[in-house]
């Protein structure tokens, strides 16, 4: 058992919601709405209704699927995103309808960064924050105002219709925000990045055997201050690691937390783990505990998010006793996801519930 960690975030407690100029953005305050585009159910009636099942034909090269009342349109469906694995843009939308009643729910009411790969997984990509236009009129947007008084218009996923269409547009992975758009500076958890230091000259990789030893750790460390946390790889290299927070804090009070958190982590296991923010400086053979992530605007692929990497990894939620087994980013992946979340249901569905999540309120200082 790791030795426990005692950690005090910095900052005072916030003041309530869209107190400070309520029309005026800042750094520590973005005024935010959802528009009405599509609202047709409540964000808890959109949560218990799980989307019905829908035939995307194996052979088609376009489509126009019917959804209820909205109709997607589906092009270039025999384009290639994986090669080797003779992954098409079809297989990637199947897959993404398959998981849906999972995915979702994490997913609804929160901002969406767009990553586009035109051209395949391994292809030249952009990231798009956006909504493009023209767009269907049902897919709603979540308006946020920066600091710099620009308002940005992001898509927000709010059913399987506009989950297809942004698919569609050729993302692969799926980033949203931290935060739900009512108020996108008070996040609903917060998370660490473990992710091996990439090595430089002769060095060589971190086994990711040691990723799953400094995930433990992290997991000890939380646990020992009351905290209960739930990992999922990061279908890439890593481990990612979540807490379920009372929402509160905000973003920049998160953010502090964690990083106080794994700079004493870091310090606690010089030989494993390190959190230094500049990559010249991390040194090698260890695994960086990322909390700059938690940072406001940022985004990390979301839960059963397939990622742009050879064999089309998953996202994928994981018990703690798999992790002291040992597991491997490769085993989780588009072809064999579905089936282990039949089996398994959605392991994080503790992320999504109001019950146990952590106040994070009584760590900082008042």
């Amino acid at each position: 058992m790791p030795a426990p960690v005692a950690v005090r975030a910095g900052g005072r407690a916030a003041a309530s919601p869209r107190a400070d100029h309520p029309g005026r953005a800042s750094r520590d305050h973005h005024p935010s709405k959802t528009s009405a585009d599509g609202a047709s159910q409540s964000p808890a009636r959109r949560r218990a209704t799980p989307p019905s099942a829908v035939d995307i034909p194996a052979g088609a090269i376009s489509i126009d699927l019917k959804l209820g009342s909205r109709v997607v349109r589906l092009t270039n469906l025999q384009k290639l995103f994986w090669p080797d694995e003779k992954i098409c843009k079809g297989d990637l939308l199947r897959y993404y309808s398959a998981v849906a009643p999972v995915l979702l729910p994490h997913l609804v009411d929160r901002a969406m960064v767009m990553k586009r790969y035109p051209h395949g997984a391994f292809g030249p990509f952009f990231f798009m924050k956006r909504a493009p236009v023209p767009r269907p009129s049902w897919i709603q947007t979540c308006s946020i105002e920066h600091e710099s008084g620009n308002i940005i218009d992001f898509p927000v996923v709010q059913d399987l219709a506009t989950l297809l269409w942004l698919i569609n547009l050729g993302c692969v992975d799926l980033n949203p925000w931290y935060a739900r758009c009512d108020d996108v500076d008070r996040p609903d958890y917060l998370h660490f990045d473990m992710d091996p230091v990439s090595p430089t000259g002769a060095n060589k990789d971190v086994p990711f055997a040691r990723v799953l030893e400094a995930s433990l750790i992290v997991r000890g460390a939380l646990a020992a201050l009351g905290i209960e946390s739930y990992p999922k790889t990061t279908g890439s290299r890593g481990i990612h690691v979540y807490v379920p927070i009372v929402r509160g804090p905000t973003q920049k009070q998160v953010w502090w937390f964690a990083k106080q958190f794994a700079i004493t982590l870091a310090n606690a296991h010089p030989s494993l783990l390190t959190a230094e923010y500049k990559i010249a400086k991390r040194p090698q053979g260890r695994v960086l505990v990322d909390y700059n992530q938690n940072a406001w605007g940022r985004t990390l692929a979301s839960v059963y998010s397939v990622r742009p990497k050879k064999g089309a990894p998953v996202s994928m939620p994981v018990t703690w006793k798999e992790i002291e087994r040992g597991i491997t980013i490769e085993q989780f992946h588009l072809k064999n996801a579905a089936a282990r979340i039949n089996k398994c249901g959605d392991l994080w569905k503790p992320l999504l519930e109001k019950r146990g999540r952590v106040d994070l309120s009584k760590f900082l200082k008042p």
